[in-house]
């Protein structure tokens, strides 16, 4: 069983940045195809960006040029810099980490993320 957490959620004002780390157990990290997800209040969960285990990158149209993935597999964490943040970003952000290959799947139990105008 992989355990996966997120941290670095919080409050921030409109045009601020932040930070969100996730980080997964075991030893096989470097092999996960990583992904953010966020779920604003009355919304369905979308995704927001994903890595995969190659560093292939992608991202949601609307966070394009604001927020940037990234991984560092050595401290089996991954990121999500977040810049120029407005109210629309408000949401319990979550990460995924997932194993195709081994049929492997987890999740983490997300970080609220408010702005405020």
């Amino acid at each position: 069983q992989v355990q996966v957490a997120e941290s670095g959620g919080g409050l921030v004002q409109l045009g601020g940045s932040l930070r969100l780390s996730c980080t997964a157990s075991g030893s096989i990290f470097s092999r996960y195809t990583m992904r953010w997800y966020r779920q604003a209040p009355g919304k369905q969960r979308e995704l927001v960006a994903v890595i995969t285990d190659d560093g292939r990158i992608h991202y949601t149209d609307s966070v394009k040029g604001r927020f940037t993935i990234s991984r560092d597999n050595a401290k089996n964490t991954a990121y999500l810099q977040m810049t120029s943040l407005n109210p629309d970003d408000t949401a319990v952000y979550y990460c995924n980490a997932d194993h195709p290959l081994l049929r492997l799947n987890f999740w983490g139990q997300g970080t609220q993320v408010t702005v405020s105008s």
